[in-house]
């Protein structure tokens, strides 16, 4: 209960900050190509669990549209570690804000071989010249547990 409770929280948040009350509905044209990393805690559900994740994704934009595709890398580095290597897709529904899906496999250090894992994650950006900064919020399924991490996102759009 306590986790939905939680999710539901982080979701009106995201949903609330992401409002535009500037009253400036100028369309942003977004960078062809963007690199970025996202650095968080992630906390295990099954295992009860606080780590560490880093997040790092390249993504191309495609031409006339709001979508964008690209590959990813996450690195769980404290306990449980794991690898993660994906594909990543990304929808920018309005200005600043993404959606991005990512299937990909799963390397555990604990345990041999490869197992099938979905990241979703939800950004807003603030823009800085080609660079942005914001929060991010993800979760992430594997057979053996799930993850959630609210952390910060950092990109290169050129």
């Amino acid at each position: 209960m306590k986790f939905i409770l939680l999710l539901t929280f982080l979701a009106t948040s995201f949903s609330v900050f992401a409002q535009d009350t500037s009253g400036n509905n100028d369309n942003h044209e977004h960078s062809k190509n963007e690199i970025g990393i996202a650095i968080s805690p992630a906390y295990f559900i099954n295992e009860k669990v606080v780590t560490f994740s880093m997040h790092i994704h390249y993504t191309r934009l495609i031409p006339n549209t709001k979508f964008g595709v690209g590959a990813s890398f996450e690195r769980i580095v404290l306990d449980p570690k794991h690898s993660t290597f994906g594909l990543t897709f990304v929808y920018f529904p309005v200005d600043k804000l993404s959606f991005t899906i990512s299937p990909g496999m799963t390397f555990e250090d604990a345990d041999p071989g490869a197992f099938f894992a979905l990241h979703l994650e939800t950004a807003y950006e603030f823009e800085i010249g080609n660079f942005h900064i914001g929060p991010a919020f993800e979760f992430a399924y594997d057979p053996n547990d799930y993850h959630i991490s609210l952390g910060i996102h950092v990109g290169y759009g050129f």
